[in-house]
């Protein structure tokens, strides 16, 4: 018999390691894998700035600054409301999609760290503005960072805390991917919050620092941001993809690797990245889109874009406005502003606990049926609460404002959540911060269409719902179950077609392999 060569023996070996650690994966517990992965938690909290300016329009204060008098009250012309609302959400599109060529030319920390350095002088410049053109210029410089703030750190955590996956290597905490991207969610709640506590205490103010104090307060979280990324690792795939062997290394003990983990760790990179290169020579966003990807890409990137057509944007944009709309008073309207930020985030951390037991799937579609009844449930009593000659009209008011709270906690809890995982684990190895900057530049494509339709009040939640039950039909057919399946696991049964409602009870090759070579079953 021919002596096998030393590199047959060495890709042999390649391939148990590879299937030792899809198994070992899978008998990781959370707390297991936060002491194994310490960084993890620390990576994902990096990308909370991007969502601190807030909506500064229900500010009395500024209304007069920037807008005209009108029946007795300062106003906002509508052009300038859309455009400083439109302004940050179309650019941040470019932002998304750009970012990641700029990622993957100079690094993903680098790309972060100049990120915040361009939100700093955006922020600078919504501080300084004095007219509507110059509010608008930073609020628009201000969009396409966020837009990379926004596509960046979610591939880092998708590369550094549970890696790129490709064929039967993974150096991922299978048991924390899922708190992890719902962890990325918690970016849209702590920004608005902070805003809310802000504005709470400044929005009656009649001088400038009634909104500049909003401004002022990403100053902190830039500083904030800066500083912690100076102590992060980079990703070690993109170090190696350089041939930065040594700082690769680094970067695995930064991860939580000892000398001799991360030395096997990196030649198992290697190995990878030389298999990706011969796959991805050219690749560009049309690749996501191609019959072999389309199905991953369409998978990953529709539950973001799903989240901009359940009402969120109403909630979040033009909650406090609206509240004043329904007769509120402004102290009122801040305070309440501050109750849907508490529920918001008290969902968020729920997610954290639920994302994993009740799996993916379950969270999307059941989250969403109750987010429907929610949005209908709005709309009626908004229909009521119009009508001033009803003598309903003020509970209804009242309820609608109540249901707009519960909408922001459920919202969280579910698929507020649950789309970033989906995003981060879904989308294929070779591709993932390409589909990742596709699926944030559609949500905020989509975002940019309310606008026109805020004047409709609460009544908008019809619109919503409606399109909630679209959204529904969608997730039944055509949504998998992904929690708890290693990325060679996803890769197996993608390449199988292995039909959506199938995935939860599929038994893989990679796993049962997995168990084969730990039990001493294969050998080389």
């Amino acid at each position: 018999m021919e002596k096998p060569s030393t590199d047959q023996v060495e890709h042999a070996d390649n391939q148990h390691l590879g299937h030792l650690s899809n198994q070992e994966d899978h008998g990781l517990g959370k707390w297991q894998s936060l002491k194994k992965y310490p960084w993890t938690f620390a990576c994902a909290s990096t990308p909370f700035e991007n969502q601190a300016s807030g909506n500064v329009t229900g500010i009395p204060k500024f209304r007069k600054d920037f807008g005209h008098f009108y029946e007795g009250d300062w106003v906002l012309e509508a052009k300038w409301q859309s455009a400083f609302n439109g302004a940050p959400v179309a650019s941040a599109v470019v932002g998304a999609l750009c970012s990641g060529q700029i990622a993957d030319a100079i690094g993903r920390k680098l790309t972060i760290g100049v990120s915040l350095l361009i939100t700093v002088a955006a922020v600078t410049l919504e501080f300084v503005a004095t007219t509507n053109e110059m509010f608008f210029g930073g609020k628009f410089l201000n969009g396409f960072a966020l837009g990379a703030l926004a596509s960046v750190p979610i591939t880092y955590i998708g590369e550094v805390c549970f890696s790129f996956h490709w064929h039967l290597f993974d150096i991922s905490p299978l048991a924390l991917r899922g708190t992890l991207t719902c962890l990325s969610a918690l970016a849209y709640c702590i920004g608005p919050f902070v805003v809310a506590l802000i504005t709470n205490t400044t929005g009656t103010y009649t001088n400038r620092w009634a909104y500049r104090a909003v401004f002022v307060a990403q100053y902190g979280y830039a500083a904030l941001a800066l500083a912690f990324i100076a102590f992060m690792p980079e990703s070690p795939w993109w170090l190696v993809s350089k041939n930065w062997d040594t700082k690769a290394l680094k970067s695995l003990r930064k991860l939580g690797y000892s000398e001799d983990e991360g030395a096997k760790t990196l030649a198992n990179i290697k190995v990878t990245l030389e298999d990706i290169k011969r796959e991805t020579e050219g690749v560009t966003y049309l690749e996501c889109f191609r019959r072999s990807n389309l199905r991953r890409t369409i998978i990953s990137i529709l539950p973001l874009s799903i989240q901009a057509l359940s009402g969120v944007i109403f909630a979040a944009g033009y909650s406090t406005y609206y509240i004043q709309l329904a007769g509120y008073s402004t102290e009122m309207s801040f305070r309440l502003q501050i109750a849907q930020q508490v529920c918001s985030l008290v969902g968020n951390v729920m997610s954290y606990f639920l994302i994993d037991r009740l799996g993916r799937r379950n969270i999307m579609i059941y989250g969403l049926g109750v987010l429907t009844v929610i949005l209908m449930l709005t709309g009626g009593l908004a229909v009521v609460g119009a009508e001033a000659s009803n003598p309903n009209s003020g509970g209804a008011i009242k309820g609608t404002v109540a249901l707009i709270l519960v909408y922001c906690w459920w919202y969280n809890m579910t698929i507020g959540s649950a789309g970033y995982t989906i995003l981060a684990e879904v989308s294929t190895s070779r591709l993932r911060i390409k589909t990742i900057a596709i699926g944030l530049a559609l949500q905020n494509a989509l975002y940019t269409m309310w606008s026109s339709v805020a004047n409709l009040g609460a009544k908008v939640t019809f619109i919503f719902g409606g399109l909630c039950v679209i959204s529904l039909v969608y997730l039944w057919f055509c949504q998998p179950e992904t929690a708890s399946r290693t990325y060679a696991e996803l890769d197996e049964m993608f390449v199988n077609e292995v039909p959506a409602r199938k995935f939860k009870a599929y038994q893989t090759d990679a796993e049962a392999m997995g168990v084969a070579v730990k039990e001493g079953d294969v050998s080389v």
